[in-house]
């Protein structure tokens, strides 16, 4: 099995363009573009469909870096996996996240122990009548195998956080899937984000053995029993496949890094977010511990459906004016931010089948010298 090491950098961004952070870097030597894997992100934006910052962020960082890799703009979004976030509502600061891989010769002496380590993969091109569906769940789980085994990761529990980006429905993909006689999960593009979402949460799960593989149709965004503990998945309109990226800790890495996480019960769940520091060996900030410094975390948000946090009524389902994931992530937002010492941390709305109905995975990368 080959030997990795894998880098993390969070560089704060001025806006979905700004790319002078990562440009800085790339020019004093602190990150080899080409070992570039993926980029994670957040921005300013509403989150939702017509959520133009995603698109513009993904552009400015594809024709920055084109440049620097001798390739194409088109060919560098192939090349590396990215997945930008919208919405910092609250005290959620915008960022981006970069994850470097390059191969070694050997883990350093005295390294122990699992580390952090990553691995990539794509489905094929989903139809729109497909989204929301078994196709995309089972599709999706042979893509989670796959990024294992590119990461070195072979037992599931060393997987901590699996982030997808999937497609959503637009009217003129609803179309195309009618003129060719077949109906979709749903008409409207919002609704389509859940379904896709749900979707592709369950494909982790049945790839993880979290559920079971039986999943139909009629079970996603009904079947809440039945979710994942370490999926996070973001719809976006720029793509027809799922984007995989799996983090987790293997014995075949050389990384200076370390994942873990917990699961967040509700949008209150404080001890979760505390478990999930301490699992890397962090405490609550100001961190106490002087040997771990904390990268980032990344954590989903949702509105419960039942309307209520702890038998208490909420009205983030019922504001006509703000979207539910908007009230999530700042919620959550907030939260996680008190207890981390940072608003820099990557929270994202709507975890349809990610967690339990209301709640949802809370992952913790630290440094570990």
């Amino acid at each position: 099995m080959r030997t990795t090491s894998v880098g993390v950098i969070r560089i704060a961004t001025k806006g979905p363009g700004d790319v002078s952070g990562l440009m800085a870097m790339i020019g004093s030597g602190e990150i080899d573009p080409s070992s570039i894997l993926a980029i994670l992100g957040k921005t300013e934006g509403n989150g939702g469909v017509n959520d133009f910052t995603r698109e513009y962020a993904v552009a400015a960082l594809c024709t920055a870096l084109a440049p620097k890799l001798g390739l194409s703009r088109e060919a560098v979004e192939q090349r590396i996996a990215f997945v930008m976030s919208g919405g910092t509502e609250g005290v959620l600061s915008p960022h981006i996240t970069i994850f470097t891989r390059q191969e070694v010769e050997a883990r350093p002496a005295g390294l122990s122990g699992k580390c952090l380590s990553i691995g990539m993969a794509h489905t094929r091109d989903f139809l729109p009548e497909e989204l929301g569906r078994s196709a995309q769940i089972a599709e999706t789980a042979k893509a989670v195998k796959a990024a294992m085994d590119d990461a070195g990761i072979i037992d599931p529990a060393d997987v901590h956080f699996v982030q997808i980006k999937c497609p959503l429905l637009t009217s003129e993909r609803v179309e195309a899937a009618n003129a060719r006689g077949n109906k979709t999960a749903t008409t409207s593009a919002y609704s389509s984000m859940a379904y896709s979402r749900g979707a592709s949460a369950l494909g982790v799960g049945v790839a993880l053995g979290e559920i079971p593989p039986d999943v139909r149709d009629d079970d996603v965004l009904r079947r809440y029993d039945l979710f994942s503990n370490v999926a996070s998945t973001s719809s976006g309109i720029e793509l027809m496949h799922n984007v995989v990226i799996v983090l987790g800790n293997s014995a075949s890495s050389a990384s200076d890094f370390e994942i873990g996480h917990a699961v967040m019960d509700d949008a209150i769940d404080a001890a979760a977010v505390v478990s999930a520091l301490k699992s890397v060996g962090l405490g609550v900030a100001p961190q106490a511990n002087a040997d771990r410094e904390l990268i980032n975390i990344f954590a989903k948000a949702e509105a419960s459906p039942d309307g209520s946090v702890r038998g208490f009524r909420h009205t983030m389902l019922e504001d006509t004016d703000i979207s539910s994931t908007r009230h999530a992530r700042a919620a959550v937002g907030g939260l996680i931010a008190g207890l981390a010492g940072t608003g820099a941390v990557y929270v994202s709305g709507g975890a349809e089948h990610q967690g339990p109905a209301g709640g949802g995975p809370v992952a913790v990368i630290a440094r570990l010298s």
